[in-house]
């Protein structure tokens, strides 16, 4: 490959990306050896695949929307408020706790899947699009918790899974049994390179093979996620149509938008080939973490149902960075209107399993970047925990006071920033990881599906569990904590999930009558927020950005100035500007000489 060439590609987001990913970040075209472009050789080719033109950032004042000023609240709906004594969360439990929701300063409800779907991996199996899981209730209480919401002044969005069906869809059903079925393309069906050979090498994310054979066609299926979930053929025409089809009819019945599960991988590399090990233990996602056709795919459907209406769209960029993340949320581009963005999540080289103390300075480094691109064409999301990862507090520290300072300066980072703004339930509440206590403990798919790998693989079941357990999805999908009752409050049967151990110390209720608890300060944090627009639109300026362990910032506009100063570390540090001006929010309740242990305060200048 030519220099000129490489200077091209390198400019793209991927190609940065990916390059920032595999530890080459920074680096020109110059600066690769002649073996570096030889062995990134599958990198290029990706790249290659799916340019799209460079894009210049807008400078200028931010178009005004509801949703970005908005601050979202997800709700893991099995987990969230039984009202039936079953043990499950439902839709009657989320509506008997509106005004919680309201009172915290929640502008959009996002419920996880609620669809009908055989829980194989808790409803982001849908059996149903337009159908209502009995655990939660019936559509009848659909309606009714979207009327209440709409009544409260709050939006709901809903989370749609369009990547991949459960095998008991009605479609997946007909294409397996039926050769003259309209649907025997909706998937994607391969010969296998031999009778037990599937047709590539890739790996699915639950740790297994990502294809499955089925006699009936003697052909294999694919499913990037569990057998249960079988991807969509997003190349026929006529799935596309059937899908928009269902999104329209979501919208008319009045939800406010959809968030947009593993969005970025319903397109594939054309032939499907086998997968690179460069890329790592997940083989193949090079082929489908950001398809060629994935731009064009997002515009149709914002032209066929999003763009209709005055919706709100976020998408799950699996495996994207903040580049990549930028071009498919672009307004100009006509795609989703956000995408969150998961790299900050992990330090470089850990992922959830992993034991280590997170650095808040990577975190600082990461939000500099994004805050200091003020690209009027782009809109970032602000997201530290949900239902797929540990709790984020958890990643910072293990001791309990730290992790109860660290949960306000959160609170704090979450609302000085520009982004719309989502919280986990639970969050508001500084709810955190739990003990689990054996394997037969775990719930999650993946959980499972790892840890019998570990076990095949050599591992004991000690071993196997140790690993496995402070990085399950479990974690943040624990009952939620609204008494120091009975299963804290959740519910009068058995829940699902085992409870966390400590709902009698956190909880909704002893929170709210608490005025120095974690729930009242995200309460004053939200209220801020709401208050000042100029945390949403207005300038970024970043004050000492080198200097280790602080950030402070000051974001500015026509009705003044604040400015936000924060110590990251476990450990006082010297204040290193004096502050002049009115005190509107501190996590201590006070400022002192020094910034203390986690320290945040807000002032307006």
């Amino acid at each position: 490959m030519n220099r000129e060439t490489l200077r091209e590609l390198i400019q793209q987001p991927l190609a940065q990306d990916m390059m920032e990913s595999m530890g080459f970040g920074g680096k020109t075209a110059d600066d690769f050896t002649p073996e570096e472009v030889a062995h990134l050789e599958p990198v290029w080719k990706i790249v290659d695949a799916t340019k799209t033109p460079i894009h210049v950032p807008i400078h200028g004042e931010y178009e005004r929307k509801w949703w970005k000023e908005a601050v979202a609240y997800q709700i893991y709906p099995m987990s969230f408020c039984d009202s039936n004594g079953d043990g499950i969360g439902d839709l009657n439990g989320i509506l008997s706790k509106l005004d919680y929701l309201k009172d915290l300063g929640v502008d959009i409800l996002w419920l996880s899947p609620i669809y009908d779907s055989p829980n194989d991996d808790n409803g982001y199996d849908i059996r149903d699009y337009q159908a209502i899981h009995k655990d939660y209730g019936t559509m009848e209480d659909f309606d009714r918790l979207l009327e209440e919401t709409h009544k409260r002044g709050m939006k709901l969005i809903m989370d749609m899974v369009l990547n991949h069906t459960s095998d008991e869809h009605r479609w997946f059903q007909s294409s397996v049994h039926d050769p003259d079925s309209p649907y025997k393309d909706y998937y994607i069906w391969r010969k296998g390179k031999d009778d037990q050979t599937p047709p590539n090498n890739w790996r699915s994310f639950f740790s297994e093979s990502a294809w499955k054979y089925y006699p009936e066609r003697g052909e294999w299926a694919l499913h990037l996620f569990s057998q249960k979930q079988m991807d969509l053929n997003w190349e026929n025409p006529d799935l596309r149509r059937d899908v928009y089809k269902m999104l329209n009819w979501w919208l008319q019945k009045g939800v406010d938008g959809f968030r947009l599960d593993v969005i970025n991988l319903i397109s594939k590399t054309p032939g499907l080939p086998d997968g690179d090990p460069l890329f790592g233990n997940l083989t193949g996602m090079e082929n489908y973490v950001y398809g060629p056709r994935l731009h064009e795919y997002l515009k149709e459907m914002n032209r066929e149902a999003f763009g209709r209406y005055d919706s709100y769209t976020v998408g799950e960029g699996c495996g994207l960075g903040a580049r990549t993340t930028d071009c498919i949320s672009m307004a100009s581009a006509k795609e989703l209107n956000t995408v969150f963005c998961f790299t900050h999540m992990e330090m470089p080289g850990h992922n959830k399993y992993d034991p280590y103390d997170y650095d808040l300075n990577y975190l600082k480094a990461h939000l500099l970047k994004i805050q200091q691109n003020e690209d009027a064409d782009c809109w970032p999301t602000l997201v530290f925990e949900n239902h797929d990862n540990p709790r984020f507090i958890n990643k910072v520290s293990q001791d309990q006071g730290e992790i109860d300072r660290f949960a306000r300066q959160l609170a704090v980072l979450t609302m000085t920033l520009r982004g719309t703004v989502f919280l986990y339930e639970g969050q508001e509440l500084g709810l955190r990881d739990v003990t689990f206590h054996s394997a037969e403990e775990f719930r999650d798919v993946e959980a499972k599906n790892y840890y019998r790998e570990l076990i095949q693989n050599g591992k004991t079941e000690e071993e196997a569990f140790a690993i496995v357990a402070p990085g399950t999805r479990d974690q943040s999908r624990t009952p939620m904590q609204w008494t120091a009752g009975a299963n804290a409050g959740f519910t009068t049967g058995t829940p699902w999930l085992r409870l966390a151990d400590d709902f009698d110390v956190h909880n909704a209720q002893d929170e709210a009558k608490d005025p120095d608890s974690i729930l009242n300060f995200y309460k004053k944090a939200t209220a801020l927020r709401h208050q000042y627009k100029t945390f949403v639109y207005g300038t970024f300026e970043a004050v000492d950005p080198e200097r280790k362990d602080y950030f402070g910032y000051r974001r500015s506009d026509k009705d003044g100035t604040f400015f936000v100063e924060m110590n990251l570390s476990k450990k006082a540090i010297a204040r290193p500007h004096p502050v002049e001006g009115e005190l509107l929010l501190a996590t201590y309740g006070d400022t002192a000489d020094e910034l203390r242990p986690f320290e945040a305060n807000v002032y307006k200048l």
